[in-house]
């Protein structure tokens, strides 16, 4: 990993809510309308199978017992999904993690610029020159158009 680079947590998204989260509202005491009953039962399933997916990527760098663990913990809500996990924490984890990305990487990135015009999420490359960025199209230049009062 790039020293300022970070994961995040794989917990699956239903639309604009966390899976985790709408587990957790049924939990909550009263009726349930039906569309929370049916969103749960799918929230149930994307959490089952990202896991399991999860589970099989770490076990080929982890004991199967850990892969579990920590799959577990990064498809289930424990932090938002949008909580960065930098490298010592991935360490932590148990995650095989070096720190420094290589020159063949860097000149790999570098035939995948991001899109101008808009802001990057996440976008650091430090030394690795991005592509050039085109001139702005000239407009043409009107005068505006005078106007007299009729009487």
């Amino acid at each position: 990993m790039d020293e300022h680079a970070a994961l995040g947590p794989v917990d699956p998204q239903l639309g604009q809510y966390p899976a985790a989260s709408i587990l957790a509202a049924l939990e909550a005491p009263g009726d349930h309308k039906d569309e929370t009953l049916i969103m749960g039962d799918v929230a149930r399933k994307a959490i089952t199978q990202v896991e399991t997916f999860v589970t099989e990527l770490l076990a080929r760098h982890l004991e199967p017992a850990r892969a579990r663990d920590v799959a577990h913990l990064l498809a289930t809500g424990m932090w938002s999904h949008d909580r960065p996990l930098r490298a010592r924490e991935l360490k932590e984890l148990g995650l095989p993690v070096e720190i420094g990305v290589g020159e063949e990487e860097r000149e790999l990135l570098a035939l995948y610029p991001q899109p101008r015009g808009r802001e990057a999420s996440v976008e650091y490359s430090p030394g690795v020159p991005g592509p050039p960025r085109r001139p702005e199209p000239e407009r043409p230049r009107t005068v505006p158009e005078r106007r007299t009062a009729r009487l």
